[in-house]
């Protein structure tokens, strides 16, 4: 060995933005900093307390207004439910219905026709 040359240090790898790794040497290396701590504000409406503020004037306990709190919203999204069920329920009734009628008037005979022409003329009087 030859004593002019300088003495090895210990190299780091180290992993550069690019996502690639390379040896460094650690006395260059940057101090490492503290992780930087975000604070997000996130915004939203405050609620309306009117209905509260009402029902706790007139006397009612703050038990029955935070029930109505948390139960309100559950009311509306069964009803909603509910409704949404009604419709489609409705709007397969009226498909079955034009079915049976339209069935009928292709199979129906003679006596199927009679009875609508009879029926028509009851209805025009």
């Amino acid at each position: 060995m030859d004593p002019n040359l300088p003495v090895p240090r210990a190299l780091t790898v180290v992993q550069l933005p690019d996502g690639t790794y390379t040896y460094a040497d650690p006395a260059n290396l940057p101090a490492p900093q503290a992780p930087q701590q975000i604070v997000q504000h996130i915004h939203h409406a405050p609620p309306d307390r009117t209905m509260q503020r009402i029902a706790l004037g007139s006397g009612v306990g703050a038990g029955t207004v935070a029930a109505g709190v948390y139960f309100g919203p559950l009311l509306v999204g069964v009803l909603t439910a509910i409704a949404a069920n009604l419709a489609l329920l409705a709007f397969l009734a009226a498909v079955m219905a034009w079915g049976v009628v339209t069935v009928v008037r292709s199979v129906g005979g003679s006596e199927g026709k009679a009875a609508s022409k009879a029926l028509r003329k009851t209805r025009n009087r």
